[in-house]
């Protein structure tokens, strides 16, 4: 296959497509100006331009349609997802520009859930402490709601230099390389690298110090996309559901620690806020750098290992993401994801 002979050149081109635009879209949101001001949500104090996420979208997108034409994966899956990812960004980029109703917002997210559900056949079969479960339709439903609130976790989890993207990067690239490494699978662990190189070119951009951020259509795009890579690569083996789960156990902990503490002491869950874990974490320390990159040394030290010796133990996933995700918890406690914020300026996150 054409990947195969080029696999370099592919994953070059997809890396230097994704850092040209992201400059192209730079020049552009600064001369209409689409500017993220710092808010009560913010974790940035400059106005600093949005929407280089759009340069992810287009390169892993293109990318996408590539794999399709190869034959590497299924014309239907990549079709389905191409149209699920493509309205999920252009929503997003509406959003970025303007403002775009929570309802209308939500209509879409879960109208292209329902296509990567369908797309990849629902949830597999899954087996955990000896038991065998199948969940038939209501899995499909499940793994609706759980693409939906993955894809808004990753917007929620979009507010310090670096982060989102570097997420992507290393998720990615770790769940590839177990697919190739583990299953022999290319065609898959190259669509987990096209993800990879695709977010590594907006990082360029982004971090140490961001100089345009991803905004909605990159991050809701992104968190779509890992949802896919997630429930798809699951069909190649059950065990690599609870890999995806395990790397993405930052992002999900802090996410659902703070939505929980904020639903429990009466708030409203759509009213901006900045009391995620990582947040405190960057206020506390004065520095977006010094946060993401501990982060992503904790996906690599710790969660990648877990990842791994879950094909290991194949029937032991469950208490391997119990185990990942059990220091994580502490850490959102330690970092008071979710605590009462009290009064601020709208630049003090």
């Amino acid at each position: 296959m054409i990947f195969e002979k080029n696999v370099a050149i592919f994953f070059i081109t997809f890396f230097l497509l994704t850092l040209l635009f992201t400059g192209i879209l730079r020049v552009y949101a600064l001369k209409v100006n689409i500017i993220d001001l710092p808010n009560e949500r913010s974790s940035h104090s400059v106005p600093t331009p949005r929407g280089g996420g759009i340069a992810i979208v287009i390169s892993f997108l293109l990318g996408l349609l590539w794999s399709g034409y190869a034959g590497y994966i299924s014309l239907q899956i990549c079709l389905l997802f191409f149209v699920a990812g493509f309205c999920v960004a252009l929503i997003g980029w509406f959003d970025d520009r303007g403002h775009v109703d929570a309802k209308w917002r939500l209509l879409v997210h879960f109208c292209s859930a329902i296509l990567v559900v369908y797309a990849c056949g629902g949830l597999p079969i899954l087996y955990f402490l000896g038991w065998e479960l199948s969940l038939s339709w209501f899995g499909h439903l499940i793994a609706v709601v759980a693409l939906v609130w993955i894809l808004n976790l990753y917007n929620f989890m979009d507010g310090i230099d670096g982060l989102a993207g570097g997420q992507a990067v290393i998720s990615t690239l770790v769940m590839g390389l177990l697919i190739f490494f583990l299953y022999d699978n290319l065609g898959y662990a190259n669509l987990h690298w096209l993800m990879s190189v695709s977010a590594l070119g907006f990082l360029f951009w982004n971090f140490p110090r961001a100089k345009i951020f991803m905004g909605d259509a990159g991050s809701g795009f992104l968190g779509l996309m890992l949802g896919a890579l997630l429930l798809s690569a699951s069909h190649i083996d059950q065990s690599l559901f609870w890999s995806w789960l395990v790397m993405l156990g930052i992002f999900i902990v802090d996410a659902t620690f703070t939505l929980l503490r904020r639903l429990l002491r009466g708030e409203k869950i759509y009213q901006a806020h900045c009391s995620h874990a990582y947040q405190y974490a960057s206020k506390k320390h004065g520095n977006h750098r010094i946060v993401t990159l501990f982060i992503l040394i904790i996906n690599l030290l710790w969660l990648a290992p877990v990842a791994y010796l879950i094909y290991t133990h194949k029937n032991k996933g469950l208490f391997g993401l119990v185990v990942s995700y059990a220091p994580l918890v502490v850490l959102a406690f330690i970092y008071k994801a979710g605590a009462n914020e009290g009064t601020k300026s709208p630049t003090s996150c």
